[in-house]
């Protein structure tokens, strides 16, 4: 599972700093969130292929979150574009999209397929053999989401040495790797575990931007491999949050240790602050394993 940071920071434009948008590749999928503008510019910096991004998850309809999708869905265009792509997020945001296509007459030579989301409780959007996405319903000045990509479990290991010694044909090894015992060339009942290896456990990302703090997601994000919080604020900015429904380093790293999650990444920072080891400080005061997100920067969880 990899992450890229295209961009992390709060809605205030400046020549360093790139509003939110990042890309998760898990299971051979390349999912867009969100898409903050200049965000076709930064998978260019990236080098990530457009023609790989099949899904993209908007959170919410303020600017800094999705004002770079209409140049995204017309740059595709304008390469060709033929495969499907599927917009998750907001209901309203077809009928933005449409419109700017409609009034440029920019309308796309590909399917272009919107899941409008209104729900204010956790439902599956996406599943394949491989991933599902749930929303994670979020507290901010609009309706908004936060997304958890859940791997599904991994197949089996074969053991080769003690696949062989069990004299097991290879027409079962498939049935092995999704768990079953089978019979052997002498018609004896193997057991699976004898002759396979546990799965590498799966993966799963949770991203909660923007959000104030808010406990009821701790179910929902439960045991996460990495949790992306935003973070909007220092402590002594804490008075901030309410207002403006935004959260704190310390807040975030507070539901990281409620929800048991292994990583917690910190981002969406104000542009008041020059720097961010601060928000690292503050989060470790409350949960260890933190790292904090940087445009351009890529995570790797193995």
């Amino acid at each position: 599972m990899k992450l890229t940071i295209l961009g992390c920071h709060s809605a205030t434009p400046r020549t360093n700093t790139n509003p939110t948008s990042q890309v998760l590749e898990i299971k051979n999928h390349m999912f867009l969130i969100d898409c903050g503008e200049g965000t076709q510019v930064e998978l260019r910096r990236n080098k990530i292929k457009f023609s790989r991004i099949k899904h993209i998850f908007i959170s919410h309809l303020h600017g800094d979150h999705y004002f770079g999708l209409i140049g995204l869905v017309s740059t595709f265009r304008l390469l060709t574009r033929e495969t499907e792509l599927h917009i998750y997020g907001p209901k309203g945001l077809k009928e933005v999209i449409t419109l700017q296509m409609k009034l440029s007459d920019s309308w796309t030579n590909y399917p272009l397929i919107f899941h409008e989301l209104s729900s204010k409780k956790s439902e599956l959007i996406f599943e394949d053999d491989k991933v599902e996405v749930h929303t994670i319903p979020l507290k901010h000045r609009i309706y908004t989401n936060g997304f958890l990509f859940k791997e599904k479990e991994n197949e089996r290991k074969l053991d080769m040495s003690a696949v062989l010694n069990a004299n097991i044909n290879m027409a079962y090894y498939r049935k092995l790797k999704q768990g079953a015992d089978v019979e052997n060339e002498d018609g004896v009942l193997i057991d699976n575990k004898k002759v396979t290896k546990d799965p590498i456990p799966p993966k799963s990302y949770a991203f909660c931007s923007d959000t104030v703090y808010n406990e009821s997601v701790i179910p929902i994000i439960k045991n996460a491999t990495v949790l992306y919080h935003e973070s909007t604020f220092l402590d002594k900015n804490e008075a901030l949050c309410i207002p403006t429904k935004h959260s704190t380093a310390k807040q975030a790293a507070t539901i990281a240790k409620k929800a048991d999650v292994e990583t917690l990444i910190l981002g969406h920072y104000s542009t008041r602050y020059n720097g961010y080891d601060e928000f690292k400080s503050e989060a470790e005061t409350v949960f260890k394993n933190v790292l904090l997100a940087k445009d351009g920067k890529s995570f790797e969880f193995s």
